[in-house]
């Protein structure tokens, strides 16, 4: 919905609030006219329900005005005497029409001095669960939201297990466009697995006024723009899945490349602007290593420093199955397998294969190697063990699901670019050879109708060659570089993707600890209430943090004693 057909909503809004509480108004001592003008109208229902003016603030933000509602309707009926359960339950199924019926089929009259104190213990306790879920949601949406790390693709600077604050504010909280949603949730609701929202109407995109703009090497929480494995795995079908903006995968990257900026990835290193990207001292990049062995490897002689460590098989295959086009076409839809080296009877691969196809092509396992995923200094101390042969840095080959899905480009994930990060307000020339890169942002990002006759483009039914970006992009990826699924594959992170920065570690626990037990003892103290971005290393603010809560705590006790003598 655009902005006009949410303002002849809101129109239509009063008049059914006019037609269904006139009647009220003027039982309270006001006029019929009150209830007709807009946003006046809910100023003087506050005086009438004696509830603070500022509620008819909380009615106009998405996702808290759908919890303030019910409670208006119900205060509005307690106020003219219909404090039965049945009466709450049938405002709240009729969506306030309810109110039509008191306010045209019954007595109804005004209680001008009606206690605002909950009637039992069980209306109190709901009173204020119902206003502690307001709260918390408002703080969810606009302020602070809680999140969580389910892979490894930021390791080290941010481990699987780690719980986050992230903050709206620093880039600017964007509103909700979906506007019928389930508090407090992402996409589905808990324990069902249905969707929590409806995917109509739909606010127009709008973002609050931030504290600064997303730089080089800050790591970012956005919504996913794919949203579906299927398009990051080789599938170049183009079919667009719809899900609203806000309602897509969340997740968290490092933005090595801002709008701008010229990026090119080199040996699984990224370029910016011609010049090697620096980041951060706590980023600690990874990379998969072939690790050969003087002998077989087992959990006996391998590096015990490194048993923890994300790791895949090297495998022997004959050079003719290898070289055979339709064995590398069934290895691009189910392995992901780089070839390491090879003699005049076999090559070697590393990576990963179903057990089910390298069966098949007869596949074995080479005893004394092994695919192990390593930072700078692991791989330095790896080369210096004793048992060590060789330690070679996995360069991936050629990946049609490299973005943008060119095979001509012959890209990878380690070797890609240099490609353009587009930036609001800058013009491009789009042809046939240009327009992969920018096709999902014309059609699906902005928004445009695009349509391509024989070798002439169209945009909204005009043809163009050149288009102009309405807002940033950015290419976000993960330091793990050899297990992220991040923009090597899906393209560009549009700003209206962006969710906010985490600001703070607040938990830590190794989340795949077998039991609830083994979890606990899991538990990672020095990382908790940590700083995401800094310098140095983290420091943990967790002894300063639990002395505030005992404080408050101590101080409610204290307050609570003296309250009783």
């Amino acid at each position: 919905m655009t902005y006009l057909e949410w303002f002849i909503f809101f129109l239509a809004i009063q008049v059914i609030h006019f037609l269904g509480t006139w009647k009220l108004y003027v039982k309270a001592g006001r006029k019929a006219w009150e209830a007709a003008m807009p946003i006046y109208n809910g100023i003087i229902l506050m005086q009438i329900i004696k509830r603070p003016k500022w509620w008819i603030i909380l009615l106009f933000i998405p996702i808290v005005n759908l919890l303030m509602f019910p409670v208006i309707w119900i205060e509005t009926i307690r106020t003219f005497g219909f404090y039965k359960k049945l009466d709450s339950f049938l405002v709240i199924v009729t969506l306030g029409l309810y109110i039509f019926y008191i306010n045209y089929a019954t007595d109804a009259k005004y209680n001008a001095e009606r206690s605002l104190k909950p009637r039992s213990e069980l209306g109190e306790w709901v009173s204020s669960i119902a206003f502690a879920i307001i709260a918390a949601t408002l703080v969810h949406t606009y302020f602070m939201q809680p999140f969580t790390i389910p892979t490894s693709s930021l390791e080290k600077s941010l481990l699987v297990g780690d719980y986050l604050f992230v903050s709206k504010f620093h880039y600017g909280a964007r509103v909700p466009s979906t506007v019928i949603a389930a508090p407090m949730v992402h996409d589905s609701l808990p324990f069902t697995g249905t969707a929590s929202y409806l995917k109509s109407p739909q606010l127009p995109y709008t973002r609050l006024p931030g504290l600064q703009k997303i730089k080089n090497n800050d790591i970012v929480c956005f919504n996913w723009p794919a949203d579906t494995l299927a398009t990051m795995w080789g599938d170049t079908s183009g079919k667009f899945t719809y899900k609203p903006v806000d309602k897509k995968t969340n997740y968290v990257k490092r933005s090595v490349g801002i709008a701008g900026d010229s990026l090119e990835i080199k040996d699984g290193y990224v370029y910016i602007n011609g010049q090697k990207n620096k980041l951060p001292y706590r980023a600690k990049i990874q990379f998969y290593y072939t690790y050969e062995a003087k002998s077989a490897i087992d959990r006996n002689n391998f590096p015990q420093f490194l048993i923890n460590k994300e790791r895949t098989g090297v495998y022997k295959i004959l050079n003719e199955y290898w070289n055979n086009p339709k064995v590398q076409e069934a290895f691009e839809k189910s392995a992901n397998l780089s070839k390491i080296g090879s003699d005049s009877l076999y090559t070697e691969v590393a990576g990963g294969v179903s057990q089910d196809l390298a069966s098949r092509l007869k596949m074995t396992n080479v005893a004394n190697k092994i695919n192990i995923n390593l930072t700078e200094d692991e791989f330095n101390q790896l080369k210096k063990h004793p048992s060590t042969v060789s330690v070679k840095k996995v360069n991936y080959r050629a990946d049609v699901g490299i973005f943008p899905h060119i095979k001509e480009n012959q890209w990878s994930q380690d070797n890609m670019g240099p490609i353009y990060i587009p930036k609001a307000g800058a013009t491009v020339k789009i042809d046939a050879k240009s327009l992969p890169y920018y096709e999902q942002i014309i059609k699906n990002y902005e928004n445009n109708d695009l349509q391509i006759v024989g070798d002439n483009i169209f945009i909204n039914g005009k043809k163009a060659d050149s288009y102009t970006f309405k807002q940033d992009y950015y290419w976000m990826m993960g330091d793990n570089r050899h297990n992220s699924l991040d923009a090597r594959y899906y393209g560009y992170t549009p700003f209206d993707h962006v969710l906010g920065k985490p600001v703070m570690v607040w938990f830590s626990w190794d989340a795949n600890a077998a039991s609830f037990g083994e979890k606990i003892k899991s538990i990672r103290w020095d990382r908790m209430f940590t700083t995401v971005h800094g310098d140095g290393e983290p420091v943990s603010y967790r002894y300063f943090v639990f002395a505030l809560i005992g404080l408050y705590f101590g101080y409610s006790f204290y307050r609570g004693k003296k309250a009783k003598k």
